[in-house]
């Protein structure tokens, strides 16, 4: 489909395009936003801006309640909305520069990566959405704040654009830290997939990216029923269509809610259970009840949601149990240097997936005859 198709099923009809002088600024503002907000990855400002001030950028009329901006890696060009201030660029001005910067091409100049999406397997295109959201409202500064939708309330750094990917993403990081995800998504590797399975594992990464692909697909799906309903007229024989449609609308909400809340799920049950086996001593199990209290103000919570507070209450039992044998036993040295030991034996001869189970259940074993110790001396 050529690129003149494509913007006519989009809805975007070009009406003039940006001077020089125009798309000088924009570059300009946005290389300086992202260059000081992201230091720490290694961006070149003179470089990012004089990517971006070879786009093609126009003025367009764009779709009633969409996007302000459109970039297509099609034809290197930004459309923005004609009613765009300059002066005063909004959070998705930002998110489509940071695509057009983010790309990888073939030597052919076919689209390969573009940040966390991976176009060969097409997957990850909700986790990079997420994350260049995530970076689009940091570099602008704009506030996090509580809002409500689809009976789900949560905080969130970008209440209007993506709210609850970037409130999911951000659950995310408080696992990873933020420097693996923005480094992926500006420079297209695998870091942040390769830390987030180090905290959780490749299933659970891999399912979450689906979940976030998902929601992408729900949220679009949304969209076009709500374009839909909004061209029925009030005549009797479409009351029928009306009906049927906000019953479709109702159940695209519902799996909005319910695919939001079993990928919150997932994030903390794995993440956190990841953490919690490497507790060692005092110190970290203090660390480690902490930060599972803290993890209460990214919660996205919703009616009858109780999975928060019954794995809370989990853990902390399972923190005692942990705590008492620190207590007897010292630093848990000894569960270290068996899995240090294992790794380096699963490298050399058998299978990864083997010696996790037998670690796992060594451990158990260890912390077993612990406990049945500490009794009999009672």
């Amino acid at each position: 489909m050529n690129i003149n198709s494509v913007l006519k099923k989009e809805g975007i009809e070009i009406k003039s395009k940006l001077d020089v002088a125009q798309v000088n600024q924009i570059a300009s503002i946005v290389s300086s936003k992202l260059c000081q907000s992201f230091p720490e990855h290694n961006l070149n400002e003179n470089a990012v801006s004089s990517s971006l001030a070879e786009l093609d950028m126009y003025f367009a009329k764009m779709p009633k309640d969409s996007a302000s901006a459109k970039y297509f890696s099609q034809n290197n060009a930004i459309y923005f909305n004609r009613d765009l201030d300059l002066e005063n660029l909004d959070t998705l001005v930002i998110h489509e520069c940071i695509h057009a910067i983010q790309e990888i091409k073939s030597p052919r100049g076919k689209l390969l990566k573009l940040g966390l999406f991976d176009l060969k397997t097409n997957k990850g295109q909700g986790i990079n959405e997420a994350a260049v959201q995530l970076m689009s409202s940091m570099s602008t500064e704009t506030k996090s704040d509580t809002v409500k939708y689809y009976n789900m309330t949560f905080s969130t750094p970008s209440p209007l654009f993506y709210p609850i990917e970037t409130a999911l993403i951000n659950q995310i990081v408080y696992f990873t830290g933020s420097y693996p995800l923005f480094h992926s998504t500006l420079h297209s590797n695998h870091i942040f997939k390769n830390t987030f399975v180090a905290k959780s594992s490749e299933k659970v990464y891999s399912q979450i990216e689906s979940n976030f692909d998902l929601l992408i697909y729900y949220e679009e799906l949304l969209s076009l029923c709500f374009h839909e309903l909004s061209n029925y007229s009030d005549e009797k024989q479409s009351f029928k269509k009306i009906k049927r449609m906000n019953a479709k609308i109702d159940s695209i909400k519902s799996n909005i809610l319910q695919l939001s809340i079993s990928t919150q799920n997932m994030i903390i049950e794995n993440c956190f259970e990841n953490e919690f086996d490497l507790i060692r001593d005092t110190t970290s199990l203090n660390t480690f009840q902490q930060r599972l209290y803290d993890f209460n103000q990214l919660l996205i919570t919703a009616d009858s949601y109780n999975f928060y507070t019954e794995f809370y209450a989990h853990m902390m039992s399972k923190l005692e149990e942990k705590r008492e044998l620190i207590k007897a036993n010292g630093t848990l040295n000894y569960l270290n240097d068996l899995q240090n030991d294992l790794l380096d034996l699963e490298r050399d001869h058998l299978g990864l997936k083997f010696f996790h189970r037998l670690f796992d259940k060594l451990k158990l074993l260890f912390e077993q005859s612990v406990r049945d110790r500490n009794h009999n001396d009672i």
